[in-house]
């Protein structure tokens, strides 16, 4: 990353970091991709159980295959030759897993994070149920508000996601969220959380580079 980038994503980080802390989230620095790979996987002790939410973030860090090197049980419904019912169930598994690992579509400076899901296990998953929850985000998902958040989410995440999942959305040609009402939509649930959910470990490692959607 260019001197420039990293100066400005610094500060950036460092604020919403501050702010994050004092909503009640355990929030942690991170340089670059690997250093937040070697602090994630520090977190998770051998033998605990982990769900690992629908996020180009969290695979990019190649943590799933060193996870379940280690021991660890990991439900992971982005695994292939899975049938529907067999992602049904790991879904279902990753509520109650003793880690779950995701990341968010949009991060405020402020300290709320944002997000829009389809079947809603990954936001479901971030609320309750898990005992540790570990978010994985890049500076390039943080925003000034609530407001920028939901725009962020509505206009550059779920499009990219759409495109991605091969769905027929006009997003996937515009680039922006038309409130379309297709069978294929994957825009169904909004969530903010604005402080760390009750009876939940919450952590975020907020990278200062670009990573994900």
């Amino acid at each position: 990353m260019d001197n420039i980038r990293s100066i400005y994503y610094n500060a950036r980080v460092g604020r919403t970091i501050k702010n994050l802390k004092d909503n009640g989230f355990n929030a942690i620095y991170a340089q670059d991709a690997k250093e937040a790979k070697d602090i994630l996987l520090n977190m998770i002790e051998p033998g605990m159980t982990v769900g690992v939410g629908g996020s180009i973030t969290v695979r990019s860090l190649g943590i799933v295959d060193e996870l379940k090197s280690r021991g660890n049980t990991v439900f992971d419904h982005w695994e292939k030759g899975l049938t529907p019912e067999e992602v049904l169930k790991i879904r279902y598994f990753q509520l109650s897993s003793d880690v779950f690992i995701s990341s968010t579509n949009a991060i405020t400076e402020t300290g709320a994070l944002i997000n829009i899901d389809s079947a809603g296990n990954r936001v479901a998953s971030m609320i309750f149920g898990p005992k540790k929850v570990i978010i994985v985000a890049g500076a390039n998902k943080i925003v000034e508000n609530i407001e920028e958040g939901m725009k962020r989410a509505q206009n550059v995440a779920a499009p990219l996601n759409s495109i991605r999942l091969n769905k027929n959305n006009s997003c996937n040609y515009t680039g922006v969220c038309n409130d379309c009402k297709t069978q294929d939509r994957i825009c169904k649930i909004t969530t903010i959380i604005e402080r760390k959910p009750d009876y939940t470990d919450f952590n975020i490692i907020l990278v200062a580079d670009d990573i994900g959607y």
